[in-house]
């Protein structure tokens, strides 16, 4: 295949390994001299002692002001009086720090800090409950946590639970008597950051040696039952990967730079993001910070100017609502030239040819709403849909590029190629530093073997984790023989990309027997623009499929004005009229794209409220958690079958 060497043959079950063609003589390793994360940081600063580093807006009256800089010296000074502190604190060599709340400059300081004196940094995601907050300082033993100010209280609710091990806790702001009273309670030291900054004072420390083996963060993935897992990351995994940007751009001579601008707000507790940061300090770029209101995203971006823009799918599809909303209102003649440079761009023709005119000419005020700067647009953490990656790829004059990794492989570890339109729909071919292979799972009817190649993704190299801390058990479960086992379903295309078309452990039995991979069948009817997201749902006691729907909101009100059909959106979604339409839509993509008679939609529950994290239905990146989902929608659901009978 294109883009791919063969480095194993098949075996019975399993399709040949691959690797990228540019690995062919040797998988890339971690940056000669780069022993540790805190090599990143610390060489940055000698090369880059200048540039500007962490920005962030500040608020007066309401009104957000241009984004006001540190340079790398300046946050290295910081750094070390933070350090010195954690020191005189008592907190030792490969012991574990926490980190909880929202993107911040203080989180990527305190970050440096543990990464400096070899401190096991676990971050807490800035959505999860009290009761995961609880779990995870108890079960990684967190002795020193430092938090966003909001989020004080809510770490202190866990206390009863959580002062065996959690001794300091240090604010990113300031602290309340309030706050220090309920800390006394339960033998707490609590600081603001100004306090914990001058607590190291003229304390003398060295700095330790620290190994590239060495884990250098623990990180919960919130996982979708169960207790969430403390996924074990070495200094190793991190220093592989901040390679595989470049490999990736060097495909259409473009290179990450110092002159380069990130915006900081997916979750830093994510490795999605983490590895993105660690990237930008590499090369000395400047990172910027959202104000944390998704509402104002647009807004910092447009203040930022980001060159780079990293996204996952729920983000970008807010971004198509929006513009093509913005297209509609423009008149035919703005909508005329869209689709005139949409179908030219479909024709192959190179991005850099077709860019600059259609810029000009038609989207250059897009452009600008997103800074005016930007060009590449990174997304991962699920799949991006072809029409929202199409409609990004004209309207931005930017490219596009998607990419598939877990926590478990640090991140990125296929990746589409920029400027490749055959990929489009695909996550691509493997980065140049692991193996991938396809293991056939015959009861889903997929065969590695097979004319065309589809199976469970599993992935080799020095990028993967270390383990799940205290439970080899589960690590047992998913690594057999070198081989990371995903879990996700991939197809090999002709070209060498791989297009994840499943999840294997989404599948169950319909009353007649038949199985429905239930995460395929929401991807094909998810293209639907009229929705927003869905939920599929069957069990072996019925014999068809229901659905709970999230309808897109200006779709719905806008069917509504053209059929008579008045109300509110929450009126328009109990409206048997809506359910109906959507209902029929949903039916006309089945048909369209051939599905089984048993894998079309029969009923559905049409939820104004999108699935969300404060009702547990969805993880912190976005992913269903079904056994939540059943419990929530029990009632709907129960109704919807009786409705059919």
């Amino acid at each position: 295949m294109k883009h791919l060497v063969e480095v194993e043959p098949a075996t019975a079950t399993t399709g040949p390994a691959y690797r990228n063609a540019r690995a062919k003589d040797g998988l890339l390793q971690a940056p000669p001299g780069l022993h540790s994360c805190w090599d990143i940081f610390r060489t940055s600063v000698e090369k880059y002692p200048n540039n500007q580093m962490l920005g962030r807006r500040r608020v007066v009256d309401g009104k957000a002001g241009e984004y006001t800089w540190v340079t790398y010296k300046e946050v290295y000074d910081v750094v070390m009086k933070l350090a010195a502190s954690i020191d005189k604190s008592g907190i030792k060599q490969g012991e574990s720090c926490g980190i909880y709340g929202a993107n911040c400059p203080e989180w990527i300081i305190s970050m440096e800090a543990c990464n400096a004196l070899g401190v096991c940094c676990v971050p807490l995601y800035d959505s999860l409950g009290a009761g995961a907050v609880e779990f995870i300082i108890c079960h990684a033993e967190i002795q020193i946590a430092f938090v966003e100010e909001k989020k004080i209280t809510e770490l202190l609710k866990t206390c009863h639970a959580t002062s065996k091990y959690l001794k300091t806790v240090i604010s990113f702001g300031g602290v309340t008597n309030d706050h220090k009273d309920e800390a006394k309670n339960y033998g707490l030291s609590i600081f603001s950051w100004e306090e914990f900054l001058i607590m190291g004072g003229s304390h003398n420390f060295d700095l330790p040696e620290k190994k590239i083996s060495d884990i250098c963060t623990i990180m919960y993935t919130s996982g979708t039952t169960g207790d969430p897992k403390g996924v074990m990351i070495s200094n190793e995994s991190l220093l592989v990967n901040i390679t595989g940007p470049d490999s990736v751009l060097q495909y259409i001579g473009e290179v990450l730079d110092q002159d380069d601008v990130y915006l900081s707000y997916l979750p830093l507790a994510h490795i999605f993001d983490r590895m993105f940061e660690e990237v930008f300090i590499y090369h000395g770029s400047k990172i910027g910070f959202w104000r944390g209101d998704v509402k104002l995203l647009v807004d910092d971006i447009a203040a930022l100017k980001p060159t780079i823009f990293c996204a996952v799918p729920r983000v970008l599809d807010r971004i198509y609502s929006g513009l093509t909303a913005r297209i509609s209102s423009g008149g035919i003649l703005k909508k005329t030239l869209f689709n005139i440079a949409y179908k030219i761009m479909r024709k192959g023709i190179k991005h850099e040819k077709a860019a600059p005119f259609f810029d000009k000419l038609v989207f250059s005020k897009v452009k600008e709403r997103l800074g005016g700067k930007l060009r590449v647009i990174v997304s991962g953490g699920a799949p991006l849909s072809v029409p929202v990656e199409e409609f990004l790829r004209v309207v931005t004059c930017a490219y596009v590029i998607q990419g598939y990794g877990l926590t478990e492989t640090c991140a990125g570890s296929i990746v589409s190629i920029p400027n490749q339109y055959s990929m489009l729909g695909t996550v691509g071919p493997p980065v140049p530093h692991i193996d991938v292979r396809l293991e056939s799972v015959p009861e889903m009817g997929y065969h590695a073997l097979s004319s065309v190649p589809r199976g469970e993704i599993c992935i080799r190299g020095s990028v993967l984790f270390s383990g799940y801390y205290k439970r080899e058990d589960l690590v047992q479960e998913v690594m057999i023989d070198g081989w990371f086992h995903t879990g996700d379903i991939g197809e090999w295309q002709p070209d060498g990309s791989l297009k994840v078309i499943d999840r294997k452990k989404n599948i169950f039995k319909l009353s007649q027997g038949e199985y429905v991979a239930v995460e395929n069948l929401e991807n094909v009817y998810g293209v639907l623009q009229d929705i927003d997201s869905i939920w599929v749902y069957g069990n072996s006691f019925e014999s068809s499929l229901v659905a709970v729907v999230n309808p897109n909101q200006q779709s719905l009100e806008r069917w509504a004005e053209q059929n008579g059909t008045a109300g509110s959106f929450a009126e328009l979604c109990e409206h048997s009229r809506a359910k109906e339409h959507i209902l029929a839509e949903l039916t006309k993509i089945a048909k369209e794209k051939k599905l089984k008679g048993f894998e079309f939609i029969k009923a559905i529950h049409l939820d104004p409220l999108p699935f969300d994290i404060e009702r547990d239905l969805i993880t912190p990146t976005y992913k269903k958690k079904r056994p939540q989902m059943l419990k929530y929608y029990q009632g709907v659901i129960d109704a919807l079958y009786k409705s059919m009978k």
